[in-house]
């Protein structure tokens, strides 16, 4: 049978981006704390008169710089800890997605082959492309997606991706029977 395969590569990628500049910040600003507390305590060990007010603002300078620090520091601990609740989630959403999918299959009775084939139309392939990753004729797989439309009790492809859309953009609505709940409504079959 043919797999659900829903790894999105630029998933995260502005969080990734996000992440990368402030652990950039952080080792910018921790050489320029570096910088300020040296030069703090060569100052200090100078110990002109005049200097006490340069010396107390490079001193506050090169703390508040440390507490920035620290700041950015535990902003990419979170940071991270939140890119991971994301992906975590993300992937719990497609592992139901797929349930969902499969309990409509199920429902409707569908056979292996022509799960495979509703799978490979969810994922927007045509006939052709569908008939050419399985091996057979383009006849063989129209022939399968109207016994899958049917089954659906559904008009062509776009109600079949219409069924899965409504359930993923509706979420959970409780434990009957997906067959039954998600049935075209009076609108689409009075489209029809």
């Amino acid at each position: 049978m043919i797999g659900w395969n829903t790894a999105n590569p630029r998933l995260g990628e502005r969080e990734a981006r996000r992440a990368a500049l402030m652990a950039l910040m952080i080792v910018v600003q921790a050489l320029c704390a570096v910088f300020f507390i040296g030069d703090v305590l060569l100052d200090a060990t100078e110990g002109s008169a005049d200097s006490r007010w340069h010396l107390a603002f490079e001193t506050v300078a090169a703390i508040v710089l440390c507490i920035g620090t620290l700041y950015f520091m535990v902003e990419l601990r979170r940071l991270w800890v939140r890119m991971a609740q994301v992906n975590a989630g993300l992937r719990a959403a497609r592992g139901e997605m797929f349930q969902v999918i499969d309990a409509f299959f199920a429902s409707w009775g569908l056979t292996p082959a022509e799960r495979d084939v509703a799978l490979l139309i969810l994922k927007g392939l045509d006939n052709e492309s569908i008939a050419q990753i399985r091996g057979t004729a383009a006849g063989t797989v129209r022939a399968q997606s109207a016994a899958i439309y049917a089954k659906a009790n559904v008009d062509g492809r776009a109600q079949l991706l219409s069924l899965f859309m409504e359930e993923l953009l509706a979420g959970d609505s409780g434990d009957s029977d997906p067959s039954e709940q998600f049935k075209p409504s009076v609108a689409a079959r009075s489209a029809r």
